[in-house]
């Protein structure tokens, strides 16, 4: 169960981003996402690729009565255990796409930024079907697969350094790709937005939201952040279980 976010080199330059250090407030899409969340008072929630424990402690704070925070990388869940402050959030260090739960015993999924790291999305789509209860709701964040598709995930630049476009190749053809990120090489997988939606709807979801966020007002002087309205990055689903 190793992972690049295990890499000494690759968690150190991770930890120093804004979204590392000031927590949901340096997320960009974070805005777009709280407004899609469910009531999580009395709920029964599992985070998927939890990190750093952002969102556990989102839903713990709001009332939830346990929170399962499943991650694969150990120096992630160590951050996230030290910052620990509701005994209703327990962490577990597990792959999201071989973890199992007991059927119908979960109110809400959450997962952020973590399911484009795992190959088989409609496995993991029938997994949750059947670990939440009848209207139990699935809310994640993925990178867009406009953004994943060619790739290298950077910008072409002309002549002079400037940017000059995104590139989108390759759209169709899903599988892993080689993103460069944080100074190393990191192993993600595409797939279209056909395979997000479609595998949701015939694994007995029903998709409420589709949002594609864009960077807050507030962030917009962050450098390189007004560039993120050429193309999106993320794309935000709400579905929940018929």
């Amino acid at each position: 169960m190793k992972n690049i976010y295990d890499n000494e080199k690759f968690f150190e330059s991770y930890s120093r981003m804004t979204r590392s250090q000031q927590g949901l407030d340096g997320a960009g899409e974070w805005q777009t996402l709280k407004e899609l969340l469910p009531d999580f008072n009395e709920k029964q929630v599992v985070d998927l690729g939890c990190g750093y424990g952002w969102h556990c402690l989102y839903a713990a704070e709001h009332g939830a009565a346990s929170v399962m925070g499943v991650d694969i990388s150990e120096k992630m869940l160590a951050v996230a255990r030290q910052k620990k402050t509701f005994d209703t959030i327990t962490y577990l260090h597990d792959s999201i796409d071989e973890i199992t739960f007991k059927p119908n015993t979960v109110d809400i999924v959450i997962s952020s930024l973590a399911i484009h790291y795992i190959e088989d999305f409609e496995k993991l789509a029938k997994n949750i079907a059947s670990w939440l209860v009848s209207g139990g709701q699935f809310i994640f964040s993925v990178e867009h697969p406009i953004f994943t598709a060619e790739g290298s995930q950077d910008w072409f630049y002309d002549e002079n350094g400037a940017i000059a476009h995104f590139p989108v190749d390759n759209y169709f053809y899903e599988g892993e790709r080689i993103a460069h990120f944080l100074g190393s090489d990191v192993k993600k997988y595409h797939r279209t937005l056909t395979t997000y939606l479609d595998n949701l709807l015939t694994n007995g979801f029903q998709i409420k939201r589709i949002v594609e966020p864009m960077p807050p007002e507030n962030m917009l002087d962050i450098p390189g952040m007004k560039d993120e309205m050429r193309r999106p990055m993320m794309l935000i689903v709400k579905a929940e279980k018929n």
